[in-house]
């Protein structure tokens, strides 16, 4: 039987392949890519089975490209992962924490790592990748440089971690989705005989609201009037029109349970726009 393909953006090491190995065990195929559009892409295509990427982070909120992609896409949110992220400070082999003059990583690693990057005084660069920045200082060889990233990202390109655990904050989590062409399987599903919520399912909704005074309000308020728990509500501009956005909503329950039925029923009716991104089991660090 093939392996699973799964892909997720940035190099062998980054923090997305750990949320796969963490879900999927080792027995997986991980493939690598340059974007999160490109994650979203390979999925479309069939090229991989499944696709991994960020979608919060538990210090430095939300990522923006994920909840654009979710509402360009034709994927199904079937999954979700929250990965501990500790962070460690990379360099050559040879090289000393006095050493150090510039830093390498992904913008959301170097915010979360400010405190420390400051108290350091050290130059922070941009970069696409965690693990990607650990490759770099590899093969370009910069002996005044490291990279913030996984220490499993140390051991992939033979180089030493300086520091670890350089994260602000210890708390530091990483919640990851993963996206199919297919809904999710699985005994996450309604419990019909209780006419409740699955309170170990989650559910995932893009929606826009008419642009007058109450609507979403109106919107919203169906899930008050059921119980329904919001977990996260999270809003994006439209880019068509300017000061008009659609609202992400994740919320306790499947979309099949009695009550989430009612709700959305009467959200199609409230909403000028509504998608459901998928019902999904959730993650246990996830849930409340």
């Amino acid at each position: 039987m093939a392996r699973l393909a799964i892909a997720f953006q940035g190099e062998h090491g980054a923090y997305s392949e750990e949320a796969i190995f963490k879900h999927f065990g080792r027995d997986v195929k991980t493939v690598p890519a340059g974007t999160i559009h490109e994650v979203f892409n390979l999925t479309e295509a069939g090229a991989v089975d499944l696709g991994v990427v960020p979608v919060e982070n538990s210090v430095e909120g939300s990522i923006n490209e994920t909840y654009d992609m979710l509402l360009a896409s034709s994927l199904t949110v079937v999954g979700e992962v929250v990965l501990r992220v500790v962070h460690c400070l990379i360099a050559l082999p040879a090289a000393r924490l006095s050493d150090i003059r510039v830093v390498y990583s992904h913008p959301q690693a170097l915010a979360q790592c400010r405190g420390f990057v400051t108290s350091m005084g050290l130059e922070p660069v941009v970069t696409y990748d965690t693990a990607g920045s650990v490759k770099m200082i590899k093969d370009e060889r910069l002996r005044k440089a490291a990279a913030i990233a996984g220490e499993r990202a140390a051991h992939i390109y033979g180089l030493k971690v300086l520091k670890k655990g350089i994260e602000d904050y210890s708390t530091n989590s990483t919640r990851f989705l993963i996206v199919s062409r297919e809904d999710a399987k699985g005994d996450h599903g309604p419990d019909a005989s209780r006419g409740g919520i699955s309170r170990g399912s989650k559910t995932s909704l893009i929606f826009a609201v008419p642009h007058k005074p109450g609507s979403l309000y109106n919107a919203l308020e169906v899930f008050a009037r059921e119980r329904i728990n919001l977990t996260k509500i999270e809003s994006r501009p439209t880019k068509e029109r300017p000061w008009e956005y659609y609202f992400f909503v994740d919320f306790q329950g499947h979309r099949q349970d009695p009550k989430v039925i009612r709700v959305l029923s009467e959200m199609a009716k409230k909403t000028a726009f509504l998608k459901v991104l998928g019902s999904y089991p959730a993650s246990k660090a996830a849930r409340s």
